[in-house]
């Protein structure tokens, strides 16, 4: 059975997604060891020029140990074809096809498969363990609907669309019946969680605080205008960490 090794550039939401592959593995083995994998499986990030050349410098070098190079993340936008299109990658494709992992690595020939970010896709898998870990990354969102100036992310991630809440307490139940203990909530745009579902980021805390076995919610980046009253009362609980890390780019008195 040949090996796989998942190399994971950028945020949390890319440490979710590369379980989210791991977990679609049938006919291959995941492997914490680079050096003796079959294949690499690059999960890129492209928010900075810095993320883009690490890639790249990666990718180059694992093409010429004689990998096997699989590419995939929000990369595939800026510079997966170029990679590709220079030999360095077996295979490139987009967010919408990671599920689909275990078939594409079968591939005999190499593919380019883009993202079709219109069809607004969430995975459905659920992530049955954080590998020797109490605490677990929790995705409850995908893109993002702020047409900032500076930020790409919107371009290779999509408009925001929010998982149902069924299936985040489906999957922070299960992990926390595993043994973990604490949950960081993550996604593209975590404080829009809820708007096309009737809910908000507040009212999906309260329902994962009455988890067994959860002791401890984080949350990833805000805006400060997604922060309200319902929320700014959680913070008095002691299941919420009592930390936020606020998205300001520039203010005036």
């Amino acid at each position: 059975m040949k090996k796989v090794y998942f190399k994971t550039f950028g945020c949390r939401t890319n440490l979710f997604d590369t379980q989210v592959m791991g977990e679609n593995l049938k006919d291959f083995s995941a492997t914490l060891e680079e050096q003796e994998a079959d294949i690499i499986v690059i999960n890129s990030c492209t928010v900075t020029n810095g993320a883009d050349s690490a890639v790249r410098s990666y990718a180059k070098k694992m093409a010429r140990l004689d990998k096997e190079v699989l590419f995939t993340g929000c990369g595939v936008k800026t510079q997966g074809k170029e990679l590709f299109e220079k030999g360095f990658l077996k295979g490139v494709f987009g967010h919408d096809n990671k599920e689909k992992i275990n078939a594409l690595l079968q591939e005999k020939k190499r593919f380019f498969i883009d993202d079709n970010l219109e069809n607004k896709h969430l995975d459905t898998t659920m992530v049955s363990e954080f590998v020797g870990k109490t605490r677990a990354f929790i995705k409850i969102q995908e893109g993002c609907d702020f047409d900032c100036n500076y930020c790409i992310i919107p371009s290779v991630r999509g408009r925001a669309r929010s998982f149902e809440e069924r299936k985040i307490l489906e999957q922070v139940g299960l992990l926390c019946s595993k043994g973990v203990q604490e949950v960081v909530l993550t996604g593209t745009n975590v404080g829009s969680y809820g708007k096309d579902k009737e809910s908000n980021i507040a009212r999906l805390i309260k329902k994962l605080s009455q988890i067994t076995g959860l002791k401890r919610i984080r949350i990833g980046s805000l805006e400060p205008n997604q922060i309200n009253d319902e929320f700014l009362e959680l913070l008095e609980e002691d299941f919420l960490e009592k930390h936020l890390h606020i998205a300001l780019q520039h203010s005036h008195d």
